[in-house]
C-alpha cells in the first residue's frame, strides 16, 4: 500500500511539473503598439511630412471649391437671362468642376494613405524587431497587441505580462506624454455640397 501511495505521489509531482513546464512554454504577453509608435521620434517626422502633403491638398481643394462657388453664384444670378444653349454649357461646366473636385479629394486621400504606409513601414518594422527581441529574452511564445483605445479582443490580461515598457526601453526611448489627435490619421478633405443644377430636358 505504501508503495502504491508513493508511486501516486511521484506521479502527481511529475504531472504538476509537466503542467508547469507547459504553462511556461506557452507564456503569452501583450503590448500596446500604438502607444509605442506614438513615443517614437520617427513617428513625429512622419506626422510632419503628412501634414505638409495634407495642407497642400486642402489648399488646392479650397481653391477649386472657391472657383465652383463663384461660378455657381454667377449662374444663379444670370441663369434666367441666358439662352438655352449657353445655360446648358454653364450647367455642364459646373457639373464637370464638381466631378473634378470629388476626384481630386478622393485621389488626395488615397495618396495620403499610401504615403502613410510607406513612411510607417520602417517604423513598424523596427518596433517588431524590438518586440521579437524582448519576447525571446523573456520566454514568451506569443505576444498579442492590445491597443490603448480599448479596441482589443483581449478581455483580460495581467499587467505583469505587459511588455510595452520593455519594448520602449529596448528601442532606447524615454516615454513622454502622448499628444492628442495625431495628423497621421489623414482625415478626408470635405467634399463640396451637391449644388449643381439639374439640366433641363
Amino acid at each position: 500500500m505504501k508503495k502504491i501511495i508513493r508511486l501516486s505521489l511521484q506521479a502527481s509531482v511529475l504531472l504538476m511539473t509537466c503542467l508547469t513546464l507547459q504553462a511556461q512554454s506557452e507564456r503569452v504577453g501583450f503590448v500596446r503598439i500604438d502607444y509605442i509608435v506614438s513615443q517614437m521620434p520617427a513617428s513625429k517626422q512622419v506626422e510632419s511630412q503628412l501634414n505638409v502633403q495634407q495642407t497642400q491638398a486642402e489648399t488646392e481643394l479650397k481653391r477649386l471649391q472657391k472657383e465652383f462657388d463663384e461660378k455657381y453664384a454667377s449662374y444663379q444670378k444670370t441663369g434666367a437671362q441666358l439662352s438655352e444653349s449657353v445655360r446648358k454649357d454653364r450647367e455642364t461646366e459646373l457639373q464637370n468642376l464638381q466631378t473634378r473636385i470629388q476626384e481630386f479629394s478622393r485621389s488626395a486621400q488615397e495618396s495620403l494613405q499610401k504615403k502613410y504606409g510607406q513612411l510607417m513601414s520602417p517604423v513598424l518594422s523596427k518596433v517588431q524587431l524590438a518586440i521579437d527581441s524582448v519576447a525571446k529574452q523573456n520566454g514568451y511564445r506569443f505576444i498579442l497587441n492590445s491597443p490603448s483605445n480599448g479596441s482589443s479582443n483581449i478581455l483580460y490580461a495581467s499587467e505583469e505580462n505587459n511588455i510595452t515598457d520593455l519594448v520602449i526601453k529596448r528601442l532606447g526611448i524615454t516615454p513622454v506624454p502622448s499628444e492628442p489627435a495625431s495628423a497621421t490619421s489623414t482625415k478626408s478633405p470635405l467634399l463640396p455640397k451637391s449644388t449643381v443644377p439639374t439640366k433641363k430636358k
